[in-house]
Formats: C-alpha cells, sequence, structure tokens
C-alpha cells in the first residue's frame, strides 16, 4: 500500500503549491505529473507549473483584487509567488514572468525537496485511500482517463465529458507569441499607457493602426477559417479568455474598447492618439519573445499566419508559437465539494486548481496553496478521519476556515456557496467579496473606490487574524 501521507496528482500550479505548503509541514508527499508520458494539447514542456497561455499573473496595483491575492499567498508562503518575484519581466503595473525561467524555478525547488518524491506517470484512477489523502490537481486539461475516472465518482447528469446536454465545460484560447527581432520598430513603438511602467522606454510593444487599417484587419479577421471543436455546436468561451474574433463578431468596434483600446498613447510618427493598438508584452527575460496581449484565437495557423501580419508592424513576423483553442473541464464545486474543497461522497479526495471552478494562475495556485496549508491536513471532515490515518489525524486541529471576506476564502466562498445551476469559473475579483452595508456594489464614482478601500482594509485584517489562529 501507498504509505506516502499526501497523494498529489499533477505538477501544475496548484498541485506545485499543494506540495510545497504540504511538505514545508514536514509531511511526506507523492507527487505525480503525465508529462513526459502524456501531454495535453496546451502543453508544451515537462517542467512542472508550465504557463501555457499569458505570462502574467496581473496587476501589482494597489486596490486590485489580483495584488490582495497574491499578497495573502506571499504571507502563506507561496512558491508560485517567490518564483514570479525571482524571474519578473517588464510589464507596467502587471506581474509578468519570464515562462521557462518560472517553471524551471520552480521544478528545480519542488524536485530538491526533501519530503517531495516525485513519480512521472499518468494517473489514470483515483479512489479513495485508507492511509492518506489524495489532492487531484490536474487542472482543466486533465487527461481523458483521468477525467472519466473523476467522472464516474458523479451522476451522469454532471459527468465531466461526456454529456453534451450537462457538462460542465469551457473553451480556452492561447494567444501567439512572436520573435523580437522580427517586428517592424520602424512602426511598432515603446511605451505603456499614460508612460506608467518599469521600463523607461516602455514596457510593451504597441502596434498602432489608422482607421482604414483597422478596418481591413477586422475584415479579414472575421472571413478567417477559424478551428472548431468536434461534435459540438455550441461553444461556451470564458470570458477572460475570449478569442479576439468572437469578440470582433459581437461588434466591429469591440476590440477598439478592448484589448486594442488606444487609450493613454501617442504615435510618435504623428504625435496623435492612433486608431487601435496591438500591444506586445515581453515574454522571456532576454526580450527575444513577446506575447500578444488580449489576443487569444481560435484561427487556423495558416490563417493566423494571414491575417495577423496585417497588424502593423507584423508584417514580416515570425511566430515562435501560434494562438489555439482548448477544452477546459471542471466540476460543479457547489454540488460536490464541501468546505474544505473535499468531495462530498468521497472523502479523503480533495480538489485543488482549475478543476474546482476558478479561473487563471494566481487563482488556480492559490487554492492549491489553501489546501496544502489547510484543508487537506487540518479539515477532514470527521467521516474521513476514520480513512486517513494516524498520520493526518495528528496534524488534525481546529483551525477557522478562511472567512469569505479574504481573497482566497472569496474563491472558495464561491466555489462552494455558489448556485449549481449557473456555475461557471471565476476570476477574483471585489465583486465576489461579501459587500459592505454602508457601501453597496451598486456604488459609483467615489463612493466605489472608497467601498474597495474598505473591502481591502477588511480583507487584510480579517486574513492576518486568522493567519494567527493558523499558526
Amino acid at each position: 500500500m501507498d504509505d506516502s501521507p499526501i497523494k498529489i496528482i499533477g505538477a501544475g500550479l496548484a498541485g506545485c503549491e499543494a506540495a510545497w505548503a504540504s511538505a514545508k509541514k514536514g509531511l511526506k508527499v507523492r507527487l505525480h505529473e503525465a508529462r513526459p508520458k502524456w501531454f495535453s494539447p496546451a502543453h508544451r514542456s515537462e517542467n512542472f507549473a508550465e504557463l501555457v497561455c499569458s505570462n502574467s499573473l496581473k496587476s501589482d496595483e494597489e486596490g486590485h483584487a489580483t495584488a490582495l491575492l497574491k499578497e495573502e499567498m506571499r504571507a502563506l508562503g507561496s512558491i508560485v509567488m517567490e518564483a514570479a518575484d525571482a524571474t519578473r519581466v517588464p510589464a507596467g503595473k502587471a506581474l509578468a514572468v519570464d515562462r521557462d525561467g518560472f517553471s524551471g524555478y520552480i521544478t528545480e525547488k519542488i524536485s530538491s525537496h526533501p519530503n517531495i518524491e516525485i513519480v512521472r506517470e499518468e494517473v489514470k484512477q483515483v479512489a479513495s485511500y485508507e492511509s492518506q489523502a489524495t489532492i487531484i490537481a490536474t487542472g482543466p486539461l486533465t487527461s481523458p482517463a483521468l477525467a472519466e475516472s473523476i467522472a464516474s465518482l458523479f451522476s451522469s447528469t454532471y459527468a465531466l465529458t461526456h454529456s453534451r446536454t450537462h457538462a460542465l465545460y469551457f473553451y480556452d484560447a492561447i494567444a501567439p507569441i512572436i520573435e523580437a527581432d522580427s517586428l517592424d520598430m520602424n512602426v511598432a513603438f515603446r511605451g505603456s499607457r499614460y508612460d506608467v511602467g518599469t521600463n523607461e522606454d516602455g514596457d510593451y510593444l504597441n502596434c498602432p493602426f489608422t482607421k482604414e487599417e483597422y478596418d481591413l484587419f477586422i475584415d479579414e479577421l472575421l472571413k478567417a477559417e477559424k478551428i472548431m471543436a468536434h461534435g459540438l455546436d455550441d461553444i461556451k468561451c470564458f470570458e477572460g479568455c475570449m478569442p479576439v474574433e468572437v469578440m470582433a463578431e459581437r461588434h466591429k468596434d469591440a476590440l477598439r474598447h478592448g484589448p486594442m483600446k488606444p487609450m493613454g498613447f501617442a504615435d510618435p510618427r504623428t504625435g496623435r492618439r492612433p486608431y487601435a493598438i496591438v500591444q506586445l508584452r515581453q515574454d522571456d527575460l532576454h526580450a527575444t519573445l513577446f506575447n500578444m496581449v488580449g489576443f487569444q484565437t481560435r484561427m487556423t495557423y495558416k490563417e493566423q499566419d494571414r491575417v495577423l501580419r496585417l497588424i502593423p508592424g507584423l508584417k514580416e513576423a515570425k511566430f515562435a508559437r501560434y494562438g489555439s483553442m482548448h477544452r477546459n473541464t471542471y466540476i460543479n464545486g457547489p454540488t460536490f465539494l464541501n468546505e474544505g474543497l473535499e468531495l462530498k461522497d468521497h472523502p479523503g479526495i480533495f480538489l485543488a486548481g482549475q478543476i474546482t471552478g476558478v479561473e487563471g494562475y494566481l487563482e488556480s495556485a492559490a487554492i492549491g496553496l489553501y489546501i496544502g496549508s489547510t484543508c487537506a491536513l487540518t479539515h477532514p471532515s470527521t467521516s474521513s478521519l476514520d480513512k486517513l490515518g494516524t498520520s493526518l489525524k495528528a496534524c488534525s486541529c481546529a483551525h477557522p476556515l478562511i472567512p469569505p471576506t479574504t481573497a482566497i476564502g472569496a474563491l472558495i466562498n464561491h466555489i462552494i456557496n455558489s448556485d449549481p445551476k449557473h456555475y461557471i469559473p471565476m476570476n477574483c475579483i471585489w465583486g465576489i467579496f461579501p459587500p459592505l452595508e454602508a457601501h453597496p456594489s451598486t456604488s459609483k464614482g467615489p463612493r466605489k473606490a472608497g467601498r474597495k478601500k474598505l473591502l481591502l482594509a477588511r480583507a487584510r485584517s480579517d486574513f492576518q487574524t486568522w493567519l494567527h489562529h493558523l499558526t
């Protein structure tokens, strides 16, 4: 019998956070990772915690919910935040990282920890274990075999992958990456919106459009051949990763008010604000690769090569990676998970990361960090205590659950207390925090800004109180 106290399936962001937090507590961890024996459609590297979409970990600006989330993660000893701080690249007010350096840093740290055993194999079956907690952190790209095993734990109405009518899924898109030396810098220019950034010349490369260039680009974007999901005629896309062509279909000017908005910029060639822009964000420490900001797409590779070259400055672009689209899988958290993110009907099995129904790198990592720090170790249900064995019983104590007024707590509250009939993936935004009676969520202008300050102050106070009891 497997004698590891904690079994973690998946070495993505959530799995690595759970493994790191558990190992630091002195517990033995067996971390299973399918790569390189099995690769998902989006993964390219054998390293842990690979960033398959953007290289950005969102805003660092005071007052943003994601900045608060990072603050809480650092306080809990997050390996993801440690790696991000060590591999940071310029990105204005956002925290962006060198993609390969980031995953390499985490891989080295996890692999060298004496309490973590790495098993490079695909786990195809999941079951309750008598002497260990099992944390499933396989993310939205769970292998078909394991997804089928997880789905078998639930009724057919909520099966993960096989019911077109009832399946819980959405489609996620990846933006292209371009080699820096293929850009036309006579057209593209360096700069940050409203000159806010860490680089004196600006953190982004910007490709400016005239109205005529924009109209032509939109026309060709809409005509481009798209990759469709086989056997599905109703594609649901998460709003935070909406393909550019889907946005363009809504309204011709939708992109000008979204990822292509020109506010805060002046084209050095004219001194005037462009009609629209495409921003490119540095993707590695050496600035040899740039990511197309907000340009997720489901165009075929051939059409990307044609249509994206219509962007001013990208006529001779060399694509290090084309954009792609893939199916994401997540369960109905309010139906199947208890307050410790343990399966209600299968004690000893916990879920972490995007498969729970949070969306985004940070959010996924935060859920893994929380489970590694508390849930699987200190909050097993009464029924699961009998199954987890004496090693976990010794760690069990009456720590309070994290308050929903905190960033991590708000995410967990979304997972377990949302309406099951309308459950969708969610980022960490102020809208999921419990409201303040004196400052309702409908407040605007200065009152809205004041409400956020009070939410932030409340979150910090409640988090520190909870952390004191935890430690």
